[in-house]
């Protein structure tokens, strides 16, 4: 049975103290994070003899031998002296049987597991490794892959759990005698035991290539890089969790020249900055950015630009922000450090819809063709990571991409399941899942699963997780998208066929207002109403949603409210060119004549490939009585972007939305736009309506004042719907969740039209409320199909 232990009083200070002994497991981020060296200082202060080791699922188990007042001061300490990463989630502990054990030691790991861990994500280089990095008298002096126990990388090395040196690619370089006589030293706190050390003499190492595969003899990669990029070149680095690409961010001729060889017109690139003041010369920083910025995760963090920023404006076309992280690893910083701006183009190492590269081989292959030179290590990246992205919306911190930092901490759930899951996701932008007892661990960012690559990550990923919690499909639910088509379901189809079980499948924004209401931690058996904005989803009734208002629990929902469905000329065309989207509003209520006719005054038919011809083609393609129809409040800022001249093509996810609000900030509202709504069984917003006033403004009223508008009547239509519902739930808050959650003005719509009935809105916060957050909803459904409390 559990104990708890007292320090003794003054009187029972003066008698024998009978021996006792505990047995502690303990979950939480406790691998990988220098606990168990810190656990060993902990009890030489406290005088208990005992040991401690990892276990194989992750967690630690502790065994502790003393009187009650040293056990009770082992406790204090485990309690309050942790390691800076190091997080407690469970602490079971059991009366023992002293053995007589006399000292405390570190033993070796046992696979094996009653409580299971996080596997620890990689971690930002700490102030101290730095400071060694830039000591000309210390050993690790200008060292790239300067690491302690409490900071560098972990899961993107880990290749078994528990977390050992001989489970990661670290056990590719044996210590040497310098590193091994820190390693095995109780007291040096920053390296007893830590299993990612390395100096010089015995870690891994650098060189460098042209682009033509020559391996570059020079004394210096790092300032070899520097100076090749001060010079204009294109430089691909291999990083923690993947290859970035880096060169100037100052130079329109660099920047394009990139652009063209990446074939990536539009998509914004990442910035990486060597410290807060460069940062701060090029983007508004306030407190709330500096923590992020300096944060263990390092995000990129999305930004306001700084008015007179040298920064090109090919760096992030059209939009008002740009994403900026600092350095995370020596290798970075000293790089950063060494170019004359201090800041970079620091962005994925990918071909055009490829994965990221992770190999030197896979470098050379897609990489030559755009970059000059290559930076390479030796150190092999086991899971590929990419850079987590988050912004601020509405004033609250909101993420896009869930990789290097975050990933994979798990998300616990509001009561336990009764059987593991695994969750595939979605489509777009994705991450799957798996989920055991109350806990779900996300995979990192998988991308876009209708890349073959990406379905194949997607798929070695999910094994990679249940090869290390245990979970056998078998003896599992799997949960996938309802839609038919995405590859993420038939992925999860061929699992179910080969395990011989049934497939779940959980229709797309029901999932999404699911993964609040888990991020929540709403109890099994309420309700929640919800407001679920993206681009598109399967409905339920052969439509394409993606403008909803749902009363929903974990089993189920009831759709009380939407957008209008509106034609969609040509499918998915209506998605990479908005003016069709546009052509198929307009056609709900115009003639042929009267939509040509507006399309030609507003310069919109020369922004289709195929000018006016294609203009009637997609007209007639909405007349059509079987096209597609779509309530996606994405397919709606889409058609307002084209017309008011934002953005004519789709070239990345969610282009014409996220230009739409860079045009709308600072505006005001125009009088006469409008959003009305009609209720009957199921409230219906006219979006038909919305496009129309807004149409009726333009010529004298400002483009931005309208972009404003439109983006903030629907969010606050949708949030009218959602109060209705809410009153009748006698519910206080309402989740808002998908890719178009993140955008303020829209989200600031639904939060006022809530706050006249004292309602608050709950966003996603640790996980994209995009598709990249959809398996964590998938997960929580299964609680649904059997559970016990937790």
């Amino acid at each position: 049975m559990g104990a708890i232990f007292y320090p003794p009083t003054e009187d029972e200070a003066v008698r024998p103290r009978p021996r006792k002994a505990a047995v502690l497991r303990i979950s939480g981020i406790v691998q990988g994070v220098g606990f168990r060296p810190f656990v060993h200082r902990a009890a030489r202060k406290a005088g208990v003899a005992g040991y401690v080791r990892n276990m194989g699922g992750s967690e630690v188990e502790i065994r502790v031998e003393g009187d009650e007042g040293q056990i009770a001061e082992f406790l204090r300490f485990l309690l309050l002296e942790k390691p800076p990463p190091a997080r407690i989630e469970e602490l079971a502990m059991v009366e023992d049987q002293p053995t007589g054990l006399r000292e405390f030691k570190i033993l070796p790991s046992r696979r094996g597991a009653r409580l299971y861990s996080m596997i620890p994500p990689d971690l930002a280089v700490c102030e101290d490794c730095m400071r060694e990095v830039y000591d000309p008298r210390d050993r690790h002096y200008r060292y790239p892959f300067n690491s302690c126990a409490w900071c560098g990388p972990r899961f993107s090395m880990i290749e078994a759990v528990p977390y050992d040196r001989p489970n990661t690619s670290m056990r590719d370089f044996p210590l040497c005698d310098d590193c091994r006589r820190e390693y095995e030293d109780p007291d040096n706190v920053r390296r007893f035991h830590a299993q990612g050390i390395s100096c010089p003499r015995c870690g891994p190492r650098l060189w460098m290539e042209d682009s033509a595969g020559n391996r570059l003899e020079v004394e210096d990669p790092i300032s070899e890089a520097a100076r090749l990029i001060d010079e204009g070149a294109v430089v691909a680095i291999k990083g923690v969790g993947g290859y970035h690409i880096a060169c100037l961010a100052t130079d329109d001729g660099v920047v394009a020249r990139l652009r063209e060889r990446k074939r990536r017109p539009q998509k914004p690139f990442a910035l990486m900055a060597l410290d807060l003041d460069a940062a701060r010369e090029h983007v508004e920083v306030d407190p709330q950015a500096e923590a992020l910025l300096t944060s263990p995760e390092r995000p990129i963090v999305l930004l306001p630009r700084r008015p007179g920023s040298p920064i090109s404006d090919l760096v992030a076309p059209g939009l008002d922000t740009v994403g900026v992280m600092l350095p995370y690893t020596p290798l970075h910083h000293m790089l950063l450090r060494e170019t004359r701006d201090r800041i970079l183009i620091m962005t994925s190492g990918n071909e055009h819809g490829k994965p990221m590269c992770t190999d030197e081989e896979c470098a050379r292959r897609r990489l030559s063709g755009f970059v000059d030179y290559l930076l390479h290590h030796d150190r092999r990246i086991v899971n590929r990571v990419d850079d987590s992205v988050v912004r601020f919306t509405a004033g609250r911190v909101t993420m896009l991409r869930r990789g290097r930092g975050y990933a994979p901490a798990w998300i616990r759930l509001p009561a336990e399941l009764e059987r593991p899951v695994v969750a595939f996701g979605a489509e777009l932008q994705s991450a799957g899942a798996v989920a055991f007892r109350d806990k779900v661990v996300l995979t990192q960012f998988i991308g876009d699963t209708d890349e073959l690559e990406n379905l194949d990550y997607l798929d070695r990923a999910l094994r990679f997780f249940c090869g290390a919690y245990g979970i056998d499909p078998v003896e599992a639910t799997l949960v996938a998208d309802a839609h038919p088509g995405y590859a993420s379901r038939r992925l999860a189809e061929r699992w179910a066929r080969r395990a011989g079980v049934e497939l779940a499948t959980v229709q797309h924004h029901h999932a999404h207002i699911l993964s609040v209401m888990a991020e929540q931690r709403v109890p099994v058996g309420e309700r929640v109403v919800g407001v679920a904005v993206d681009g598109l989803g399967y409905g339920l009734d052969g439509t394409l949603w993606g403008g909803e208002v749902l009363v929903a629990g974990y089993g189920g929902f009831e759709r009380v409210g939407h957008l209008a469905p509106q034609p969609m000329p040509g499918g998915d065309l209506a998605t990479r060119w908005p003016v069709r989207m546009l052509i198929g509003v307009l056609s709900t209520f115009m003639s042929d004549s009267e939509v040509i006719e507006t399309l030609s005054r507003h310069g919109l038919t020369e922004r289709l490939p195929r000018g006016e011809v294609e203009a009637r083609v997609a007209l007639s393609q909405a007349r059509d009585p079987g096209a597609p129809r779509i309530s996606s409040a994405g397919r709606i800022l889409d058609a307002v972007s084209a017309l008011l001249g934002v953005c004519f093509e789709r070239t990345y996810e969610g282009e014409p939305a996220m230009k739409l609000e860079a045009r709308a900030r600072g505006g005001k509202l125009v009088e006469g736009v409008e959003a009305p709504v009609s209720r009957g069984g199921v409230a219906v917003v006219d979006t038909s309506r919305l496009v129309e006033s807004v149409m009726e403004r333009l010529g004298d009223a400002d483009a931005g004042d309208l972009a404003y508008t439109a983006t903030y009547l629907l969010g606050r239509a949708l949030g009218e719907v959602a109060g209705e519902a809410a009153a009748r739930l006698d519910a206080h808050f309402v989740a808002v969740s998908g890719g178009a959650a993140v955008n303020t003005l829209l989200v600031r719509g639904v939060e006022d039209a809530l706050a006249e009935r004292d309602l608050e809105v709950r966003l996603n916060s640790r996980v994209p409320a995009g598709d990249g957050g959809i398996a964590l909803g998938q997960a929580a459904f299964a609680l649904a199909l059997g559970l016990r409390e937790g």
